[in-house]
């Protein structure tokens, strides 16, 4: 089939459509964030918002839009090995919840590395908030791609122009609506990436023979069968347990430290409301994910049956393809919408972060003298930084649009997770085994990826290295065993034991976890600390010898 075929054949019903989204989520920004008047308002929303709103926003922002395009380019790539690495970032989810969702929500804060500051003071803060920064860019620049890409190839738009009025529409509504509008929004592209994903997916699975397309995403197993005639390898695990293995560090502690996650747990308006909001998130997200994955199966099971081959250069479109082939294209319109709705839910976290991370995490952190009113148009002013250099980037994109987003969440858990992991639950890490975590294991996974020096990889697979696999995989337990060992040698040093902030920081651990009393054995592991070094060590060694997929 021509690749011509791959788009709309009157790209104005996409483009009505997509401006009409546009103006319902700049009508609902102006409206929530009309009184925003403090940097509370910008970036927590005041702490005012519901369970149910805050859960769903969560999940939307969590998928982006490589849940529509990118993803189920993977499943067509890997087949149910990609099971797996989707069940490791929806295995974050526990951690998010009792991290985010109980320790860190006590201390009402405006994103991780505030935490970070007052736990390993100014310094180490000011270098996880860099680092962080780096993330939200790179994840948002998957999406700003996304978006582009679906402006090019679907709706007739040349890149640039897609690339460069997308941006300014999507900084301009994120501006306007703050974290308010931005969760409120968020809800809402929620229900619509849902609607927009999963009915059209139904009729795509019955147009294919299958009786569970009114619940695609559990009863698409009815279509196994035919898999499994159609393509008997499908359900191989053709890679090593050590790929497998890669994927936890990489996605699971990954997620923990994505700082625009974390940031929706403190808009909540209590503890409790966190907690419950953890419950729609995770519900949500269940119901999408199982759904990207039976797109994915119906994706590879369509090549196989029709004797279409899809290009690597059109992987990305697949959601897109199947509902082209099997849906009227008004259907595949709504689609586009609830793509572009998932990658604007993503963009609006990553650029408030962005605006939290300059604005509070370093500018007002080393000039704490600012007026609430200079703070406020600092972070507009560091939104609209963050979008731009997300514009930038994508103007000269990696050819795969995930692969920037996988890559951003391995350094989110190598600069990010062990930093949160340890100061939560081991009274013993410092500011020096912080500082020398993020700096040297965060260094080394920027050296050892194959966007920077592609001559120095770890596995030496372009899959692997390419989504971080194998740099999260060595530069993780290093982050953890540096923090650690450190940590503790630096402890027991008289010279610098002065300089230790021991005490202010034991009030801290026992207050986030809820207790009013100090007790120097809570918290306080040499064991545990013993075992995770060990084990930290014995991963180092297994990611440093020879890759066998």
């Amino acid at each position: 089939m021509e690749e011509q075929v791959w788009q709309l054949s009157n790209p104005i019903i996409g483009i009505v459509i997509v401006i009409l989204t546009f103006l319902l989520f700049y009508f609902v920004s102006y409206m929530s964030n009309r009184k925003s008047k403090s940097v509370e308002d910008l970036y927590v929303a005041g702490g005012g918002v519901g369970p149910v709103t805050n859960g769903l926003a969560m999940a939307s922002t969590y998928m982006s839009l490589a849940t529509f395009l990118g993803v189920t380019g993977l499943i067509l790539n890997l087949q149910v090995p990609f099971v797996m690495l989707w069940i490791q970032m929806i295995l974050a989810i526990p951690l998010i919840t009792i991290i985010y969702g109980t320790s860190l929500r006590r201390m009402g804060a405006f994103s991780p590395t505030h935490f970070v500051r007052e736990r390993y003071g100014v310094s180490a803060s000011i270098i996880a908030a860099l680092f962080m920064i780096l993330v939200s860019i790179m994840y948002a620049l998957g999406q700003m791609i996304g978006i582009a890409v679906t402006f090019e190839t679907l709706l007739g738009i040349p890149y640039m122009t897609g690339l460069i009025v997308g941006g300014i529409l999507i900084v301009g509504y994120v501006t306007i609506g703050g974290m308010s509008g931005a969760t409120n929004n968020a809800a809402i592209q929620m229900v619509i990436i849902a609607l927009m994903f999963i009915v059209p997916l139904g009729a795509i699975m019955k147009a294919m023979g299958g009786s569970g397309w009114y619940f695609p995403p559990l009863f698409y197993a009815d279509m196994v069968p035919a898999m499994l005639e159609a393509m008997p390898t499908f359900f191989d695990y053709q890679y090593s347990s050590k790929w497998y293995f890669a994927i936890i560090p990489a996605l699971t502690l990954g997620s923990l430290g994505l700082p625009h996650l974390a940031m929706r747990i403190y808009t909540a308006s209590s503890l409790k409301s966190a907690r419950q909001a953890m419950i729609w998130f995770a519900f949500a997200l269940g119901l999408v994910f199982s759904a990207t994955y039976a797109m994915g199966f119906s994706g590879v099971f369509f090549t196989q049956t029709s004797g279409i081959t899809i290009s690597p250069a059109d992987a990305d479109k697949l959601t897109i393809i199947l509902n082209l082939v099997y849906n009227p294209e008004w259907v595949t319109a709504l689609v586009i919408a609830g793509a572009i709705s998932a990658g604007l839910s993503t963009l609006s976290g990553n650029l408030l972060a962005i605006g939290a991370l300059i604005s509070q995490d370093i500018v007002t952190t080393l000039k704490p003298s600012l007026s609430s009113k200079a703070k406020v148009r600092l972070g507009y002013f560091s939104i609209a930084f963050g979008g731009f250099a997300s514009v930038v980037l994508a103007i000269n994109p990696p050819d795969f649009l995930v692969v920037s987003i996988l890559w951003a969440f391995g350094l989110a858990g190598v600069t990010n997770a062990p930093l949160i992991l340890l100061g939560v639950w081991w009274k013993e890490a410092n500011r020096y085994g912080a500082i020398a975590a993020s700096i040297f294991a965060g260094g080394l996974y920027i050296i050892v990826s194959p966007f920077v020096f592609p001559s120095i990889v770890v596995s030496g697979h372009a899959l692997t290295d390419g989504m971080g696999l194998s740099g999260a995989m060595l530069c993780v337990p290093l982050s953890f065993i540096l923090l650690i060992i450190v940590s503790y040698i630096t402890n027991r040093m008289p010279g610098l034991k002065h300089r230790l902030s021991t005490e202010s920081d034991h009030k801290l651990i026992e207050r986030i976890h809820g207790w009013s009393d100090v007790n120097p054995n809570r918290y306080n592991s040499k064991l545990g600390a013993f075992i995770v070094t060990t084990a930290s060590v014995l991963i180092v060694v297994w990611a440093l010898l020879p890759w066998d997929l």
